[in-house]
C-alpha cells in the first residue's frame, strides 16, 4: 500500500508547485508458506547409560539347554548303541581287566542321556 500525501508549496515568483511528501511503502505481506513435511528421522542409539526407563525384567535362563525331545528307537538300536559304547569304554582303558559290567551301565546312562537329549537315533 502507498501512501503520499501532496503539499502546496509557494514560490517567490509567485507560483504554486504541488510537491510530493514523504512517500511510504509498506511492503507486501509475505505469503503463507505451506507447512514442511516433516519425515521421521532415524532415531540415534541410546547408550545403556543413557537411559532412563526402568530396566526390563529378563526372565531366568533354565539351568540346562532344553533337550530336544526325545526319540525312541527300537530296543534292537538301543542295545547295539550300548554294545559299541561299552566297547568304546573299554578300549578307552586299554582292555585292561575290569568290570565288563560296570563298563555297560557306564555305557547304557551314556546311551540314555544322549537319546534323551535328541543327539542320537535314527
Amino acid at each position: 500500500m502507498t501512501v503520499s500525501k501532496t503539499s502546496t508549496k509557494s514560490s517567490a515568483t509567485g507560483t504554486t508547485t504541488k510537491v510530493a511528501a514523504a512517500t511510504k511503502t509498506k511492503a507486501p505481506a509475505k505469503k503463507a508458506q505451506p507447512a514442511k513435511t516433516v519425515t521421521a528421522a532415524k532415531k540415534p542409539a541410546v547408550k545403556v547409560s543413557e537411559a532412563k526407563a526402568a530396566p526390563k525384567k529378563v526372565p531366568a535362563k533354565p539351568a540346562a539347554p532344553r533337550a530336544k525331545k526325545a526319540k525312541s528307537v527300537p530296543a534292537e538300536q538301543r542295545r547295539n548303541y550300548i554294545e559299541m559304547a561299552a566297547y568304546y569304554i573299554a578300549e578307552r582303558r586299554g582292555f585292561a581287566p575290569g568290570n565288563p559290567l560296570e563298563d555297560w551301565v557306564q555305557a547304557e546312562a551314556e546311551i540314555d542321556r544322549l537319546l534323551a537329549e535328541g543327539r542320537l537315533g535314527g
